[in-house]
């Protein structure tokens, strides 16, 4: 029997390399998706000492066509096609709306919504053809809310839910599921940039910072990428078969409903 073949996007750190791990520990092998090695090596020889089996696919771009189908293309000759799709690539660069220059719209909303559309429009005959797929894409609070300073985040998030929405009803009739995954503020690298940014305009301390962050989730405290990684791993699941077009918050109840 053909083990089953997951491909995560951005799977080099935070809530990427979580799903990664998550999957992996489930009996899936794992393609490792990102532009670096180094941080993909490292996951794959976690994966690797646990008795999982990881791929490693670095370069892989994706705003970048020829990128994406050159590495969906190794992932499947090596692991054979796509079973779980994970859109996990992700910036969210802060400014003002006045500060928002064209390039850093464009940047933000190539990697998180277009990027998004890209891989999963290169993956999706993969996706197909393995049978029962999952598509996940990580989007977040942000696509079901607004937040000041991250407009262009907001936005692509937005642009990454009604997507996930649209794709779903196409594929409904279909063995192929479609959701997205909605992070409220989570323990992650990009909340350290986070912290630091607001430290460098407020003057307050690293701690104070994040405890402001802290606050936005009703319970009081960040979430943890394994929180969302178990999120995914239950939409990858038999168990959501009837489970499509959702945005699924993972947020403490701070945004209710998706």
């Amino acid at each position: 029997m053909t083990m089953r073949h997951a491909l995560v996007t951005g799977a080099g750190s935070g809530i990427g390399r979580a799903i990664a791990l998550a999957l992996a520990s489930s009996g899936l092998s794992v393609s490792l998706c990102g532009r670096r090695a180094a941080p993909l090596d490292a996951v794959k020889a976690e994966i690797v000492a646990a008795g999982g089996t990881a791929f490693v696919l670095s370069g892989f771009d994706v705003t970048d066509v020829q990128s994406i189908e050159t590495g969906i293309a190794k992932a499947v000759s090596e692991a054979g096609d796509i079973t779980v799709l994970v859109n996990c690539a992700g910036e969210a660069p802060s400014a003002t709306f006045e500060k928002t220059d064209l390039a850093l719209w464009n940047r933000v909303i190539g990697i998180n919504l277009t990027g998004t559309f890209l891989v999963t429009q290169a993956a999706l005959p993969s996706v197909r053809r393995a049978g029962k797929g999952r598509i996940v894409n990580i989007a977040s609070t942000a696509g079901l809310t607004g937040y000041p300073y991250v407009s262009a985040y907001c936005a692509s998030k937005h642009g990454v839910i009604g997507l996930t929405r649209a794709l779903a009803l196409e594929l409904a009739r279909s063995d192929v599921t479609v959701n997205a995954v909605c992070p409220g503020f989570t323990d992650t690298p990009l909340i350290d940039g986070a912290v630091e940014t607001i430290s460098g305009k407020t003057g307050r301390s690293p701690e104070e910072a994040r405890a402001s962050l802290a606050r936005a989730n009703p319970q009081g405290r960040l979430v943890t990428p394994q929180e969302v990684a178990d999120t995914v791993l239950w939409l990858a699941s038999k168990k959501a078969t009837a489970i499509t077009g959702q945005a699924i918050p993972v947020a403490g109840g701070e945004v209710l409903g998706g």
